[in-house]
């Protein structure tokens, strides 16, 4: 028994490895949400880590306020979840398409 559960403590190390090259893989892919048509967009880590904002400058030039603030939750949502999904996708590969809570973001 103690040889079967030597192999199963292997293979444990091995998932705990692939996992911290799937997290790193993830942490270094940049995903994009955009609202507006484009008019902002935001950039996030697979991770979804928030990297960068990009706002068109006729938004500014309207000088709706409220709307430009609404405009960039929109756009960092979408990428949130973008990456989200990344992340669940890149951990099927680790768990074999099983959803096992804790794994990912």
């Amino acid at each position: 028994m103690a040889k079967g559960f030597g192999d199963m403590m292997k293979q444990v190390q091995k998932m705990q490895a692939r996992m911290m090259e799937l997290q790193e893989e993830l942490n270094a892919k940049e995903v994009e949400g955009s609202a507006g048509g484009g008019m902002v967009k935001a950039i996030v880590t697979g991770k979804g880590d928030l990297k960068a904002v990009r706002i068109d400058p006729q938004v500014i030039k309207d000088g709706d306020i409220e709307m430009l603030e609404d405009l960039i939750v929109a756009a960092i949502t979408q990428a949130q979840e973008s990456a989200s999904k990344l992340n669940q996708d890149t951990m099927s590969e680790l768990t074999g398409g099983m959803n096992i809570p804790g794994l990912g973001m």
